[in-house]
């Protein structure tokens, strides 16, 4: 698709589980899927000149899952931030992990630094991984630091500037899959503006064609942001 009409699009990634489900499979092999499919949509995504992709990979809510299922999904996320930043170095991809690491051992901490300062200088995309995340959770982690800062008015500016996305502009679409039509604490701050898309495809069935249709209907809609 030539002449890609945004620069940052974001994905909740609903439908592992259920995914899995109809297949008769645990529910850890519908994330091993799931996993397998973000590789593709986030090289699609590159591929038609998509400067900025955020995922919702691991939510603040989501510790109430099984501790099976749990397990499975940090196991997953460690291979990928070993395998795939390696796969994506010649890309000139940025890594940017969003979210609360206090729950993290030390040695994934270090890794996810490492991995955000090697790849800084990257300019050719910038990949925003949701891990531990929750909007709310955000916008309360950007006033304290206000706080920790000496601020006593803040502003919708200061409150820009600490979000865990703020090296990038808002994305404009965001896509989520599943068939359930909430943003389920997602990016809360940066979606004032965002376009939205449902589909009921789940994660693991989703293709580049499916990302062609969201862009597709987002051509369609008129941003006015509050004006006329």
């Amino acid at each position: 698709m030539p002449d890609c009409p945004l620069k940052h699009i974001a994905f909740i990634m609903d439908g592992n589980g259920r995914w899995a489900k109809k297949r008769h499979l645990p529910r850890e092999l519908g994330h091993k899927a799931g996993a397998e499919v973000f590789d593709k949509i986030v090289n699609y995504c590159y591929d038609i000149g998509i400067s900025a992709v955020t995922v919702y990979a691991f939510s603040t809510e989501n510790w109430k899952r099984p501790q099976k299922e749990i397990d499975a999904i940090f196991n997953l996320f460690s291979y990928y931030i070993d395998h795939y930043v390696e796969k994506m170095r010649n890309k000139k991809v940025r890594f940017v992990f969003i979210g609360d690491r206090t729950p993290f051992s030390d040695s994934l901490k270090k890794r996810m630094s490492d991995i955000e300062k090697a790849t800084e200088p990257n300019s050719q995309m910038i990949l925003f991984v949701g891990i531990n995340y929750g909007g709310r959770n955000e916008i309360c982690h950007a006033v304290n630091e206000l706080i920790a800062q000496g601020k006593t008015n803040i502003t919708e500016e200061d409150i820009s500037n600490n979000v865990y996305t703020h090296v990038y502009s808002d994305p404009d679409l965001i896509v989520r899959t599943g068939g359930e039509y909430r943003l389920s604490n997602f990016l809360i701050w940066q979606s004032a503006y965002s376009e939205l898309y449902f589909t009921d495809t789940l994660w693991p069935d989703m293709t580049g064609a499916d990302v062609d249709l969201a862009i597709e209907e987002f051509k369609k809609r008129d941003r006015r942001y509050g004006g006329v």
